[in-house]
């Protein structure tokens, strides 16, 4: 790719403020021409704005965006307020029903569908160790890594049946971890050994069935005798993801904006080292300002670094060949009627009603 700035651009996905595209948003998309967006709460005000936000991005974009949201169910819902809240992951996985499992990922998948997503970060595949329970909650479902497989693939699949993009996360594994990554970096003492018959398992199984990875804000000093948190470290994405585990999809890092990452450096700095470790793309969820400074520190370390360079537009080169890949999952659904949500709703409170009552057997 000859443009550096449009390479560098594929490699980022993006947050910010507001409802709606003005001014000030529309030439900061134009100017960077991100790979994605990622909605949150605060972006969200009812289906048919959802819908009309995305739409006004991807307007704004030379190519076809990731339109992203975070959708588990349970505490981690961005759409609960505008349609119906989902049921959390332990809840149906409660239910030991793998019918139910495949349609709460249909269910979410749809809802993110109508509003003009395609692509959802979940599942989660960390497992439910005691010590991040105050932290994970509801959002991991058993601490036995082939239970978390069974619950996540069929997620992924009614994900598919949708036509939005998964994401396993948070690699390689936080059902140690005490510290939530959005503030602290968190520091989980555990072997090489328990790691790959524990929290690595899930990513070996699914390997095939993940179209993103997405890497933690977490250090493992006994596996690789620093702190360096996986999302900047090569040892981790490099070696043990691509090579060990044989992942061949996306890796993303987490949000560069979480205290995970930022007790070890610049958020500038962490955008070039997470490529430079492993990371096809990278999150910048809320500070505008951020956005444009970890675009700009990319392509000047582009510019400056020839290596470097050539390694963004490898990155660049993987992202838009899998956009091309699915092409046809990054087109948007019409925008959502009032019939149609009121669809979503009763779908919604019926499958709330099902789980519910698996659960009192």
């Amino acid at each position: 790719m000859a443009d550096i700035r449009r390479a560098a651009g594929q490699l980022l996905i993006m947050g910010f403020d507001g409802a709606f595209v003005g001014d000030r948003l529309h030439g900061m998309l134009a100017e960077v021409q991100p790979g994605g967006v990622i909605l949150f709460a605060r972006n969200i005000e009812s289906p048919s704005q959802t819908h009309r936000l995305l739409y006004d991005c991807q307007a704004a974009l030379a190519g076809p965006a990731f339109l992203c949201v975070d959708m588990e169910g349970g505490t981690v819902d961005r759409l609960k307020n505008v349609v119906y809240p989902a049921p959390s992951a332990v809840e149906v996985f409660g239910t030991v029903d793998r019918k139910l499992f495949r349609t709460h990922g249909r269910i979410i998948g749809d809802e993110c569908r109508a509003l003009g997503f395609n692509t959802d970060f979940a599942p989660v595949l960390d497992l439910a160790f005691a010590p991040s329970q105050p932290v994970l909650g509801s959002r991991v479902v058993s601490p036995d890594p082939k239970q978390a497989v069974l619950y996540a693939r069929e997620f992924l699949r009614g994900l598919a049946d949708a036509r939005v993009i998964g994401c396993g996360k948070h690699f390689p594994g936080l059902g140690e971890a005490n510290l939530d990554t959005h503030h602290e970096l968190p520091s989980i003492a555990k072997s090489w050994r328990k790691l790959g018959t524990q929290d690595l398992a899930p990513y070996r199984a699914l390997r095939a069935k993940l179209p993103f990875v997405m890497v933690a804000h977490a250090a493992y000093p006994d596996v690789t005798g620093d702190r360096v948190p996986a999302s900047l470290s090569s040892k981790w994405m490099g070696d043990i993801l691509r090579k060990k585990v044989g992942y061949r999809g996306l890796a993303i890092s987490d949000d560069l904006e979480m205290g995970g990452v930022l007790a070890n450096t610049s958020i500038e700095e962490a955008a070039v080292e997470t490529l430079r470790a492993g990371a096809d793309i990278y999150l910048v969820c809320h500070n505008e300002g951020h956005v444009m400074g970890t675009y700009a520190a990319v392509v000047k370390e582009a510019e400056r670094d020839a290596k470097f360079a050539t390694l963004v537009e490898a990155r660049a080169r993987r992202v838009l060949a899998y956009k091309k890949k699915v092409r046809g999952w990054l087109k948007q659904s019409s925008p959502p009627t009032a019939q149609k949500v009121e669809q979503l709703r009763k779908r919604l409170r019926r499958f709330e009603q099902d789980v519910h009552r698996r659960l009192a057997f």
